[in-house]
Parts: C-alpha cells; sequence; structure tokens
C-alpha cells in the first residue's frame, strides 16, 4: 500500500475533513501503539508500511513495551490528537485496520499477540 493510499483510507474511513487530519489520526495511533510493543516489533511493522507511515512508529519509547491498558492508549491517542476519546477511539480503530489491511497476517498477529484481550476494542471495524 502507499502512503497517498494509506491515508486517502484513514481519511475516508474515518470521515476526516483533510489528509493532514487522517496523518495527525495515524501519527497519534502509531506513536502510541509502538510504545505498547516490546522488542523489535515496532521496526518489523514499520518494514511493512509506507516510509512515511511507518516513520510515527520510530520514538524514543518504542519498542519498550510500557504496560497500559486499552483505556489509557484511547487517553494517549486522544490527547495527541487533541479531540476527545470516542473520537480518538473511533480514529485508532480506523487506523489499525488500515494497517491491518497494509502489513501481512503474520506480521499483524505478532501484534495481537503482545496486547491484552482488552485492545480487541481497537480491532472492531466499527467504520463499515
Amino acid at each position: 500500500m502507499k502512503f497517498d493510499e494509506f491515508l486517502g483510507h484513514v481519511q475516508d474511513r474515518a470521515k476526516l475533513d483533510s489528509l493532514d487530519a487522517a496523518m495527525l489520526a495515524t501519527r497519534a495511533t502509531l506513536n502510541t501503539l509502538s510504545e505498547r510493543l516490546t522488542g523489535n516489533e515496532p521496526e518489523h511493522l514499520a518494514a511493512q508500511l509506507p516510509g512515511e507511515i511507518g516513520e510515527h512508529l520510530k520514538t524514543d519509547k518504542a519498542g519498550q513495551g510500557e504496560r497500559f491498558d486499552v483505556k489509557d492508549f484511547i487517553a494517549r491517542v486522544s490527547q495527541r490528537e487533541g479531540v476527545p476519546e470516542s473520537q480518538a477511539t473511533h480514529h485508532a480503530q480506523v487506523v489499525i485496520g488500515v494497517v491491518n489491511e497494509a502489513v501481512s497476517t503474520g506480521e499483524m498477529s505478532d501484534i495481537r499477540g503482545q496486547l491484552p484481550s482488552d485492545y480487541e476494542l481497537l480491532f472492531r471495524r466499527e467504520w463499515a
């Protein structure tokens, strides 16, 4: 999947008014995910995404496996994106959904394997 295609999907499914808003939602979600994942998993995921998108997984805290639940995940996305938590939840679901389409099944399995069961909220297709 190419950069513009990825952001276009996020913009369309999240019903955002611009590609900039789609990029903000993507950055907020992937920055937060990178903090939750352990080891080299953020790098592995980034390698399968368009370069400009994958860069959002390369943070100072990437791969540290910081322990926080899905409510804290959403709160962090909300703060980073500057939107209410209900919107942040929807945007994170959309971004994770597009990531799911862009990377291999094995990679998504690795990601899901690192997350506790409450994170299944992020893998729901609420935009369909």
